[in-house]
Formats: structure tokens, C-alpha cells, sequence
């Protein structure tokens, strides 16, 4: 079976991208390199092709109801142009997918998912249909391109006649234009840096892609899933399939604050609020490794010889020039200040739980300095 491939394709390859199967979709891994791209990000902007997640719309007089069915986070209190990060889940507390769920009005929602369960989510959405709800498979018709760091809004800015500094966090401008190209755009992203989503025909994708990279010059270039990657770690933003997955609560994720025991009905709402109330057997938390070594996902963690949990992302921070990482374990040890052990190629390398261990994001710091 060939891979899918995104309307800016051809212009990766022009590139010199290395080229990988993600999710069924050959994307782009890296150009000049992870850790360059990674800089390139967190000190002036990087551009990414995202074309790959998965967009549904549900429109209708029953929209709001619907989509307030499906996810934790209470849709009604949106204002339209608003954004929420939220999460499906099942009947007991496990995680569908997380996503982004775009307010148009309370009768039309835009929900964006996770490539790789594209599928499996709008199957999902399907099997809660209520009446008098539309559900539209939107994947095909755009194209979605992330412009991330510091110097992104100056470069978007002159290709784009909307005011972008009136876009606060987690809004967005469902018709304008970016180098002359109908778009929507969000102040939305995943590298822990400023930054805007833009959403596109995707016929017009490679002549904005073009125009972004000729706009920054030497202040921007393409990024690939590498460098996405280290970016959304080192500024602790969770991934599915590591952090977050059908066997582990938004509660023992470190999300409680997007869920929404009080608001009206959800999918899972039952056995989360018993779990709020118990308090979740594991949690998720922070570490910093003492020996050398780099603790990957999967690797077993330990307390005086016995299994408690395990690492679902570690790297060498590349921001940070240390080795972290994110592990859930049971919930009585996780005290900051508690030492673990990581257990690394069968090497047991001791580690101590810890608290702002990460990245700091740029939207954080911003709100730090208002206070």
C-alpha cells in the first residue's frame, strides 16, 4: 500500500528532506538536522507541514450538545473564535485521543485529531451521533501549515492583512488570507514557542509555504517530526501513544485542569469523578537522571528493586542540556524529591523526581511576567 502524501510533498523533497512512513503518510523527518531545526525554532521561526492530522466538523442545531458529549472540557463556555485542548474518552476513563476543537458557533466545531487515529476517531464520533448533527470527514480538504518561534508573527504579519497581535492563545480567524490564499488562522502549536496553524485549500499550500520561507529569509526554515518531537518534550506537551492512550486517565496524564467533572454529561464523566474522588492509583511525573544514560519510552522504573511504572518520553533536552524525562508511576511515590531508578539497557541509573524540570513555554512566561 503506497503512502499518503501532503500537498507540500514535492516541495520537502526540493528541500533534501529525509523522507519516513508516519502514520501512513511519508513526512518529513529532518532537513538540516534535529537539533539545528530544534535552535532554529526556539530562537527565531520554524516552518512545519502538518497536512497529516485528521479534521472533522460537526454542524447542526445539536452541535454544541454533541461535541459536549464526546469531550471532557466544557465546549459551552467557549466563545466562538475560541479554542480548547481537550480529550475524548471511553466509558472508564481511558483516552480516545486528545485534540483541538475549534468553536465556529454553538451549531459548527472543528475538531482536530491525531494523524495516526484519524480513523478510529471519527468512527468514535460517528458511534455518538445525536440527531439532527452533520459529521464531516474534513481531512481532505485542507492543508495545515505551522509557523513556530519567536519571529513568527513579524513574518507572518506582511503576508497576512488580519492584525495577528489581536489573536490571543487559542483563538482563531476563520476567514482571512495569508499571501493572498483564503486561510484560517490560530495562535495555536506543539513546540512550546509562539506561533500560528494556518488551514488551507490544499491547492494553495506550496505558494504559502513558498512565500513564508521568502518572507523570513534567513530567520526561518522548514522543520521536520524530529524536531516536533524534541520540541513538544522539552516543553512537556504530551503525545499520544506515550503520555497519553486508551489505558491511562486524563487525571493520571497531569490533565485534570481540562476536565470538567461539573459540566453537563460526557463519555467517561462516571468513572472519573470516582477516580477524582479516590484519587488516580498512578501519576504522571518529572525526572532528572543522575548517571549518564538517556531514558527512553518503555524503560521500566524502579524503587528499591521493585517495578513501580515506567518512562513514557526521555530524551537529552536539547534546550535544556540535561537528560529528563516523563514516567507514570504509582502514586505514592511521586514526591518531588524522591529518588528513582531507571532501568537503561538492563544498567540501573538512579534519577530524582522534581518539579519546572522542563522548558518553560513562551505563552507561560508571558503570564509569568504579567503577574
Amino acid at each position: 500500500m503506497s503512502l499518503k502524501k501532503t500537498p507540500l510533498h514535492s516541495l520537502h523533497l526540493a528541500h533534501q528532506a529525509k523522507m519516513v512512513d508516519y502514520a501512513g503518510w511519508e513526512m518529513p523527518i529532518e532537513y538540516a538536522g534535529i537539533l539545528a531545526e530544534h535552535k532554529q525554532v526556539r530562537t527565531a521561526a520554524g516552518i512545519f507541514d502538518v497536512s497529516h492530522m485528521g479534521e472533522s466538523i460537526i454542524s447542526g442545531p445539536q452541535a454544541e450538545a454533541m461535541v459536549q458529549l464526546l469531550v471532557t472540557s466544557d465546549v459551552a463556555a467557549l466563545q466562538d473564535g475560541q479554542i480548547a485542548y481537550t480529550v475524548m474518552c471511553t466509558e472508564d476513563g481511558g483516552i480516545v485521543d486528545d485534540l483541538l476543537v475549534y468553536k465556529f458557533s454553538p451549531h459548527k466545531f472543528l475538531l482536530v485529531v491525531n494523524a495516526a487515529n484519524t480513523q478510529k476517531d471519527l468512527e468514535w464520533i460517528k458511534q455518538h451521533q445525536l440527531p439532527d448533527c452533520e459529521i464531516t470527514d474534513a481531512s481532505e480538504e485542507f492543508a495545515v501549515i505551522a509557523i513556530q518561534g519567536p519571529k513568527a508573527e513579524d513574518i507572518l504579519q506582511p503576508l497576512c492583512p488580519s492584525d495577528l497581535s489581536g489573536i490571543k492563545l487559542f483563538r482563531f480567524i476563520p476567514d482571512s488570507e495569508v499571501a493572498g490564499k483564503s486561510a484560517l488562522i490560530s495562535r495555536t502549536g506543539y513546540t512550546g514557542e509562539n506561533g500560528f496553524e494556518i488551514y488551507l485549500a490544499p491547492a494553495d499550500a506550496p505558494h504559502v509555504w513558498e512565500a513564508l520561507l521568502n518572507q523570513g529569509g534567513s530567520d526561518i526554515a522548514p522543520a521536520g517530526l524530529g524536531a516536533r518531537d524534541t520540541l513538544r518534550f522539552d516543553a512537556k506537551l504530551p503525545l499520544y501513544g506515550q503520555e497519553l492512550g486508551p489505558d491511562i486517565s486524563p487525571l493520571e496524564a497531569g490533565l485534570a485542569w481540562c476536565v470538567h467533572l461539573d459540566k453537563p454529561e460526557f463519555i467517561g464523566q462516571a468513572a472519573l469523578r470516582e477516580q477524582a474522588a479516590t484519587g488516580p492509583k498512578r501519576k504522571q511525573v518529572e525526572f532528572e537522571l543522575l548517571g549518564r544514560g538517556i531514558p527512553r519510552s518503555g524503560y521500566p522504573v524502579h524503587k528499591d528493586g521493585k517495578e513501580i511504572g515506567y518512562v513514557t518520553s526521555g530524551y537529552h533536552a536539547p534546550s535544556l542540556d540535561k537528560a529528563i524525562g516523563l514516567a507514570l508511576i504509582a502514586s505514592e511515590y511521586a514526591q518531588p524529591g524522591e529518588t528513582i531508578d531507571i532501568v537503561v539497557r538492563k544498567r540501573t541509573i538512579p534519577a530524582r523526581i522534581g518539579r519546572g524540570l522542563f522548558y518553560v513555554p513562551a505563552y507561560r512566561r508571558r503570564k509569568k511576567t504579567k503577574k
